[in-house]
């Protein structure tokens, strides 16, 4: 019966016996064989834990679990990313202060975690809004700032109305800010901003050498966005105003493009400079200014999104020229929404004969369209379908309304007939020659803007002094204190952070002269909170230095992580840049931070997204009380593979809890004196080499459906041995571990099944598969199999074949000329065609 199996008291009284014990608490410094498993930080910022984050943390724990039992010294810790946007909009909501809420949820996430039996070694606890722990983010800040790589520039920025902050481009998703759902701004202020772009290709290149999940190194590559093309120079026409002042007398004037495709540089018919561009009102003319300041002030509340999918192109001609290099001819400058300034130089040369949104611009404004470039060969296809069927020859030549890959030049002058990737060459080398142009490569990776207009964060560590100019905050003076503000520490959204009302905090003293300077008032993204806290965990109290070096070179890199993809191109490619920085600041040896990550799936419920307004959310502790945490766990693993969406439902639930059950009853049948039969060994040591394997592979779905499988056998035998009950426990233990423990502490074991090399070994006697698929084709194809006893003859097996009806159709009245058999593995038969 359901219910036989006490799984409340049993879970609680192993979750605080851990605890109490410290039972997850490895010896850092005297570690043997260290095995460092992590999972994302939570942001402790709702009233409790989420189902997305509890299945992660699963996923890492039973992981840690299953070392464990093989032995290594496992570490797997535990903090809060309690700084940032997540935990202050929850505040504001709420109507409390952002530190005493916290207080709150984070004990409630503490209990939580506990209760779920997580492995997690809580005597190391890191929380971003500690000043023992944002010290050493300011410290990181003035490292940066150092080596000229953190820097104060006036940037058109993303302003999310909602949270009344400027956001870095990594967290506008589609539009929309990815904390509030807000549509996001594009305004011009000063900001603070890391150059990661000066990281760009070192982050790419540490792709290739990564064991990451290939979604996530995929979505980091095109987020960097690598371009390989050519920096174009096109003499400016200058309009018919006073060009004096503007582009001067003496010497041409030039604006430069980035463009991947040099060679159509002869169809160029028009030039596009996005609205934001800082020569957009130098460029134009008086009597086009009213349009062109009208398109603007239009664009400006449209998101990047809306402008890139936008089906219908619009623009504005400016009145000016410029000079395409390679004829002369004059080429009329648009300013076009469609043209972003995120990308290349915010200009561009528009090919319309051979990029689709230049086409289509160009149909719509009636702008010349010249053909530079004709594909390789002609396309060709039947003119109709009766052609088809009476299998006419005749073809007609299909021409595209424009060509966007390579080809073959055309109307080109040096360039006719060569390939595209010679005609690039070719071009790129006369725009040397000519001093027009160069190679050049591109990203599409922006530096990270890192201020952000808030009171809850750490703040940037900088003093303003009239007379020395910025100066970093000097480390012995760190950590720059977060006043603790009861009143007035909501967002104005006026562009000015809160901390610049706080007069005690804005006054102070330079550090180089010491008269009376400014503190910036701004704090820092949480994101630079999260990009190193794995280091910190090492040793979360030290004062002197970012972490212990000496622990760090036992520990680090972290051996496995996991987390959403949706962290690919935020949280992940942060990491990856902090620890570039710290490598070459002589903190670590290595620039990947982690040894092994892997994206999992999300979890649905009903096949649908959770949401409070669809009322379907999944709460943990609801669950963990309804059916225990060892059966919710295990049915999340059990949905299907690790890397995938799986869909929750409340009746699947209940077949886990009945196997929990299951295994409970089998206690019963264990004997000192009971010899196990053939049946039973077979399958233990095949069990155990199976989920080893799966274990390795993150398949903890098909590891979960072995052990299922293996307890049925247990349940079908009369009596099982206490060595074999003792496997089994050690290999359910990473997913029932309250239970395992339980039954584990019953056979008379006196220490914790985690406190010794428990996980078992297999024999190889009884793994030895005695069938085997035996691959079936004729003339070399593959027309089936059939299971066929290990070690069969050839005689044998043809004779096996042959009485199989599904391959009677291919043998029957057939002369067999020859037949190919590979023992244990296929026979071919080669027969008259």
């Amino acid at each position: 019966m359901v219910g036989q199996y006490n799984y409340k008291k049993t879970e609680k009284k192993w979750a605080e016996k851990w605890v109490r014990d410290k039972t997850f608490t490895p010896d850092l410094s005297g570690a043997k064989n260290p095995y460092y498993a992590l999972f994302m930080f939570p942001y402790p910022s709702a009233e409790g834990l989420h189902i997305g984050n509890f299945y992660a943390f699963t996923c890492v724990d039973v992981m840690a679990k299953y070392k464990k039992l093989q032995g290594f010294d496992v570490f797997e810790p535990i903090g809060f990313d309690a700084f940032g946007l997540h935990s202050e909009n929850y505040a504001l909501t709420i109507g409390e202060t952002p530190r005493k809420m916290l207080r709150r949820t984070e004990e409630n996430f503490r209990k939580q975690l506990k209760m779920a039996g997580l492995g997690c070694d809580w005597t190391r606890e890191v929380d971003t809004a500690n000043p023992n722990y944002y010290k050493w983010t300011q410290w990181i800040f003035t490292k940066l700032f150092e080596r000229g790589l953190a820097v104060r520039k006036e940037s058109l920025v993303h302003w999310c109305p909602g949270c009344k902050t400027v956001l870095a481009d990594e967290q506008i998703e589609n539009g929309v800010c990815e904390r509030c759902g807000s549509i996001s701004e594009k305004k011009k202020m000063k900001q603070w901003f890391f150059k990661i772009t000066d990281y760009a290709q070192r982050i790419l290149d540490g792709l290739n050498e990564m064991d990451w999940s290939e979604i996530t190194k995929a979505a980091q590559k095109n987020w960097i966005g690598r371009s390989e093309g050519a920096i174009i120079k096109f003499e400016v026409q200058p309009p018919n105003i006073d060009t004096s002042a503007q582009f001067g007398e003496v010497e041409p004037q030039y604006i430069e493009v980035f463009t991947t495709r040099p060679d159509t540089l002869f169809g160029v018919t028009y030039f596009v400079l996005s609205p934001e561009h800082n020569l957009v009102r130098q460029f134009t003319t008086d009597e086009q200014r009213e349009e062109v300041e009208k398109y603007i002030k239009d664009t400006a509340s449209k998101s990047d999104l809306d402008r890139m999918e936008s089906k219908e192109k619009t623009g504005v001609f400016t009145g000016a020229y410029v000079i395409n290099p390679v004829n002369n001819e004059k080429i009329p400058v648009w300013v076009a929404d469609y043209v972003l300034m995120g990308y290349g130089t915010g200009a561009i040369m528009a090919v319309p004969a051979h990029d689709e949104r230049d086409w289509e611009f160009a149909k719509k404004y009636d702008l010349p369209i010249k053909k530079v470039v004709e594909p390789p060969a002609l396309l060709r296809i039947p003119r109709n379908i009766e052609d088809i069927a009476a299998g006419a020859k005749e073809e007609i030549k299909i021409e595209a309304e424009y060509w966007s890959a390579e080809g073959v030049n055309i109307n080109s002058e040096f360039l006719n007939g060569l390939a595209t990737d010679e005609a690039k060459k070719k071009m790129t080398e006369w725009l040397k020659e000519k001093n027009l142009g160069r190679a050049n490569i591109n990203y599409k990776l922006r530096d990270w803007c890192i201020s952000r207009q808030r009171y809850w964060g750490p703040p940037i560590p900088v003093i303003y002094c009239e007379k020395c100019g910025i100066v970093s905050v000097p480390e012995k003076d760190l950590p720059v204190l977060l006043p603790d503000l009861e009143k007035e520490w909501e967002p104005a959204g006026d562009g000015k952070g809160p901390l610049s009302k706080v007069d005690s905090f804005v006054k102070t003293e330079c550090p180089k002269c010491g008269k009376p300077a400014k503190r910036e008032t701004d704090v820092m993204d949480n994101f630079l909170d999260s990009a190193w806290y794995y280091y910190r965990y090492l040793s979360p109290e030290n004062g002197e230095e970012i972490f212990d070096k000496k622990i760090g070179d036992k520990w680090l890199p972290v051996d496995f992580y996991v987390g959403g993809n949706e962290h690919a191109v935020l949280h992940l490619m942060y990491t990856r840049f902090i620890t570039m920085l710290l490598r070459d600041l002589d903190v670590v040896d290595f620039d990947n931070p982690f040894k092994r990550f892997r994206a999992n799936g999300m979890i649905l419920k009903d096949g649908k997204k959770m949401s409070k307004s669809k009322g379907n959310v999944v709460n943990p502790e609801e669950y963990g009380e309804k059916v225990g945490y060892d059966a919710l766990k295990s049915y999340l693993l059990f949905l299907g593979p690790f890397e995938e969406n799986r869909s929750f439902s409340d009746e699947g639930i209940l077949g886990t809890m009945r196997w929990v059950d299951k295994i409970y009853r089998l206690k019963d049948k264990v004997k000192e004196s009971a010899k196990d039969g053939n049946k039973v060994l077979r399958n233990l040591h095949k069990t155990i080499k199976r989920v080893s394997e799966d274990f390795e592979g993150q398949k903890y779905n098909t590891a979960i459906a072995r052990l299922m499988e293996m307890t049925n056998v247990l349940s079908a035998a009369d009596e099982i041995s206490r060595d074999t009950w003792l496997k089994f426990l050690a290999l359910t233990a990473p997913f029932l571990p309250a239970l395992a423990e339980e039954m584990w502490e019953r056979a008379g074991n006196k220490s914790s099944i985690f406190g010794h090399k428990n996980w078992p070994e297999y024999d190889l006697g009884f793994v030895r598969e005695d069938e085997f698929e035996l691959v079936v084709q004729v003339n070399g194809k593959l027309r089936g199999s059939i299971t066929a006893p290990r070690g069969i003859n050839e005689k044998e097996a043809e004779k096996k074949v042959r009485a199989e009806e599904k391959f009677k159709k291919y043998l029957e009245n057939r002369i067999i000329k020859k037949t190919i058999f590979v023992k244990n593995r296929l026979i071919n038969f080669v027969i008259d065609k």
